[in-house]
Formats: C-alpha cells, sequence, structure tokens
C-alpha cells in the first residue's frame, strides 16, 4: 500500500458486522473501523436469536465477551488488540469480583485501559452488564 493509500484509508470508516447483524435494527454498527481502530459497540449477555442468557451476571458477562469477540474476529482482530475497554454494569457492590473474573478470562497483560460505571438500567431490562472495546488494527499502522 502506498503511502497515499494508506493515508486514504485511515480517513475511512468501514462498517464491521457479523452474521446476524443483530444491530442493524436499530440503525447501529456492531463496529465500526476508523483511523487505525477497531470501536466496538456495546455488546451484552444476549444469544444471535436475541435471547438473553440464562445464569445470571457472569453468564451474561462471559456472552457479552464472547460477542465482543465475534465482533472483533470479524474485524481481523482478537482481545490481544483491545487497548480500551468500557463496562457498565447494574449492581457494582454485588458484581465487581465477577468484573475482575470476567477481565482474568478474556483480556491479558498488558491489560487495556478500562472503565467501570454502574448504570441504572441497560437497553433491556433483564441485562446486568454491557461490555464496548476500542483496538488497535496493527495492519493499519
Amino acid at each position: 500500500m502506498s503511502t497515499n493509500e494508506s493515508a486514504a484509508a485511515v480517513g475511512r470508516v468501514e462498517k464491521i458486522a457479523t452474521t446476524p447483524d443483530w444491530y442493524a435494527p436499530y440503525r447501529i454498527s456492531q463496529a465500526v473501523r476508523a483511523g487505525g481502530f477497531v470501536y466496538v459497540s456495546g455488546q451484552a449477555g444476549f444469544e444471535e436469536d436475541g435471547t438473553t442468557v440464562e445464569g445470571g451476571f457472569l453468564a451474561q458477562g462471559r456472552q457479552a465477551f464472547k460477542n465482543v469477540g465475534r465482533v472483533l474476529e470479524a474485524a481481523g482482530l482478537g482481545f490481544a488488540d483491545v487497548i480500551k475497554v468500557g463496562i457498565f454494569v447494574r449492581d457494582m457492590a454485588a458484581n465487581l469480583p465477577h468484573v475482575i473474573t470476567l477481565r482474568g478470562e478474556f483480556l491479558t497483560e498488558p491489560y487495556p485501559a478500562d472503565t467501570l460505571v454502574e448504570v441504572v438500567s441497560l437497553a433491556q431490562p433483564d441485562w446486568q452488564i454491557e461490555v464496548e472495546v476500542i483496538a488497535l488494527d496493527r495492519r493499519a499502522a
């Protein structure tokens, strides 16, 4: 890729999606690639058919991270490329130890920067956790 082609690629915004694209009806991209980064929209603990997984916070958290992983894979990336994580939970006091467990299951050294926020609600009333990430696309560098 020439310098001009590389500069054009950096200025372009590309939609990233999995099949099925469960966000399309809501006019949301699952992720976008721009400026050498992939920005993954918040993913919750739901199956491909849109149903929330059973089993409580850890089950939902694992599914949310798996959903993030599917979107990263669609972008040609993985969790090792993640440089920033945002985690939104409904009950911080009860679930902080579970969040730490999830971080250990899906993320590795050097751990990405992370923001953990307690929220009153998420998009669906039965969701307990939502995870968003920013990944570095080293191929764009």
